[in-house]
């Protein structure tokens, strides 16, 4: 495969996934700042710190309130990485892998983008808002399943799957952390009922609260939902998992192209690294600077993967 195909179909998928952890972590925010009316523009700037964008927001004149964060990370064109901008730069990735695509999921990319540029064509009220961060979801989730229900499981797949965990991981490591080192207002309210509602907000924000009940009932302790986002193997939106679902598909696209990439031997790395931790030693460690080095190195990672299938190329 051409490394400019492989590139495109990447970041498309990577797009694709960082327009719903965008609507995700969005939900977080406002969910966290109706617990906490009376300090909820910190909650919305730890939301824009969380999203790594605080330099263009506040060059784009943003206020951290509700109605400004919400319209830069949804529909203004001019963030790079709003939701409307990642769709379409995901549709024109698509359009340049088209060949490489089922119909299906060029037609659901395209759905996807024509539905969300009418919903986000104006400002969102906060009335609003649920109903539009579910249509955002629900978008992402129909490309996804057009994704699996109809490719063939080749390099194709393969190199379209590694950009969605990438991205998954990112995400879901960086909201644990606005959780953990941003929002809490004093270590004096660990364990209190607002540390307590901001981490079942986090397990919401991530489609997970109805599975980790199934596994831990009513124990919703900050460590027991850390292991659960961080270690454990069957959720889709864990940081192990979606290592393990990384090396995976890096490991098939060297054997594909009968090769040893350095990538995979990171993802490797990295995903042994996790296997043999505990959430005791992660949190004794401390958790901002595990969550902090998880970030860089799977940034690093993603390079590696562009390096070693000449994406540019």
């Amino acid at each position: 495969m051409l490394g400019k195909t492989a590139g495109g179909l990447f970041w498309m998928f990577r797009y694709l996934e960082r327009s719903e952890n965008t609507a995700r972590l969005v939900d977080a925010g406002f969910r966290m700042a109706l617990t906490r009316s009376d300090h909820a523009e910190d909650e919305w700037a730890s939301i824009i710190d969380t999203a790594s964008a605080r330099h263009d927001f506040l060059a784009a004149g943003g206020k951290f309130d509700g109605q400004s964060v919400v319209n830069f990370l949804l529909r203004d064109p001019g963030n790079p990485s709003s939701v409307i901008s990642v769709t379409e730069a995901a549709r024109n990735n698509a359009r340049l892998v088209r060949t490489a695509l089922t119909r299906e999921v060029w037609e659901a990319v395209n759905e996807s983008w024509i539905v969300l540029k009418d919903v986000l064509a104006r400002p969102i009220k906060e009335t609003e808002l649920p109903e539009v961060l579910g249509i955002i979801r629900k978008q992402s989730s129909l490309v996804r399943g057009a994704t699996v229900g109809t490719m063939l499981r080749n390099d194709i797949y393969n190199f379209a799957r590694v950009g969605t965990f990438v991205e998954r991981a990112d995400n879901i490591a960086r909201i644990l952390d606005v959780k953990y080192y941003v929002l809490l207002p004093s270590v004096t309210l660990v364990g209190s009922t607002l540390d307590n509602v901001q981490w079942e907000t986090i397990l919401r924000s991530a489609s997970a609260e109805r599975a980790f009940r199934w596994l831990y009932g009513g124990e919703a302790r900050a460590s027991t939902i850390a292991d659960f986002l961080i270690l454990d193997r069957r959720m889709p939106r864990s940081l192990l998992y979606c290592l393990r679902k990384i090396a995976g598909n890096l490991g098939h696209l060297c054997s594909d192209y009968n090769t040893r990439a350095p990538s995979l031997d990171m993802a490797l790395s990295m995903r042994d690294d996790l296997e043999d931790r505990s959430i005791e030693r992660i949190m004794d460690s401390g958790l901002h600077e595990f969550l902090l080095a998880f970030i860089q190195n799977n940034n690093a990672l993603a390079h590696q993967v562009e390096q070693d299938f000449r994406f540019y190329n």
